[in-house]
């Protein structure tokens, strides 16, 4: 037995919650599908983690954003997007991973999840990309006390910690350890420091570097890990260093495996799907993308400050096909 919706929008995050608002502006009540927890690409954020944009554009569904920084922290924007489904009175379904979306022969697509099938007129993907780290495929990557993300640094006071990376995400990691404690030690392949690190965290970045209070090896590639060291390579010179643990602080891509089993087309090279640029419909029309998604593998080109407004595109293109098809039966 199948449950039919007109639209369902799979990803519960800050571009799906806007997506599902701006459909509710046009008199479509479309149901959010997440598999874990609304935003929960945001509750993964560092504890004490900062915001590199304002809260006014961070603001979804024209409810305003308050606080008394400039830039928000993490949990006041777990409260705020709690606050928005809330007030707009969304329809969510978390913990509900979607398996398989196929298009069948009269337009409709069958969403089966973990727990049922539903039957939809339109579908959006608007799943971002923070679930799929970029794996070094390297020796060790998968020992327990190696991660890909960082939440808190407390648990690693006056341990030995190697943090892997060099953009925003790894400085996060690295600031934070020193302050509680660790010993620590940044890898960066990169030859100098990313200029798309915030300006902000950049100049106490590097005089901790600068007075010796984090180690950085820059140019250093990274060739395996075991239980107890990392091994690198700087220009040809094999390095060991001590390490209680690791954090590969080294991005994240959007699933295409997922989006291409739908029949949307993905550019090789630059992972970027097949869609509009006014409507966000992919190659399979009814199929839209939404948020980071549209960006491929560049995930620095959509944040949610221009993700958000996918969703507008996407209703009023949904609602165009509603009034085509209603204006032919007539």
């Amino acid at each position: 037995m199948s449950t039919k919706e007109e639209v369902i929008i799979i990803g519960g995050g800050p571009c799906g919650l806007a997506a599902a608002i701006a459909c509710q502006n046009k008199g479509i009540e479309p149901l959010i599908i997440e598999k874990d927890h609304i935003v929960s690409s945001i509750y993964k954020y560092p504890t004490h983690q900062t915001f590199f944009s304002t809260s006014e554009k961070l603001e979804i569904g024209d409810v305003a954003f308050v606080t008394e920084e400039r830039k928000p922290h993490r949990n006041q924007a777990l409260v705020y997007y709690r606050s928005v489904a809330e007030r707009k009175n969304l329809r969510i379904q978390s913990r509900e991973a979607v398996l398989t979306v196929e298009k069948q022969k009269d337009g409709t697509f069958v969403v089966e999840t973990e727990k049922k099938t539903y039957v939809a007129s339109f579908v959006v993907i608007a799943t971002g990309y923070y679930d799929s780290p970029n794996y070094m495929n390297i020796e060790g990557e998968d020992l327990p006390h190696v991660f890909h993300y960082f939440k808190e640094a407390h648990p690693y006071y006056k341990q030995k910690v190697v943090v892997i990376g060099g953009k925003n995400s790894a400085i996060d990691a690295a600031l934070e350890l020193e302050k509680a404690g660790a010993e620590v030690t940044a890898l960066y392949r990169g030859e100098d420091y990313s200029p798309s690190v915030k300006p902000w965290i950049l100049p106490e970045y590097v005089s901790l570097v600068k007075h010796r209070k984090i180690h950085l090896e820059f140019n250093a590639e990274v060739q395996k890990i075991t239980k107890d060291s990392v091994h690198y390579s700087v220009s040809g010179e094999t390095k060991t260093i001590k390490a209680d643990y690791v954090f590969a602080m080294t991005g994240y891509h959007p699933d295409h495996q997922f989006i291409k089993s739908m029949g949307v087309m993905v550019d090789d090279e630059t992972g970027r799907p097949t869609f509009d640029k006014d409507t966000y419909e992919t190659n399979v029309e009814g199929l839209f993308i939404a948020g980071v998604i549209a960006a491929g593998n560049n995930a620095n080109e959509i944040f949610i400050e221009n993700g958000r407004w996918h969703g507008k595109g996407i209703a009023s293109r949904i609602d165009d096909i509603r009034t085509n098809q209603k204006e032919m039966t007539e």
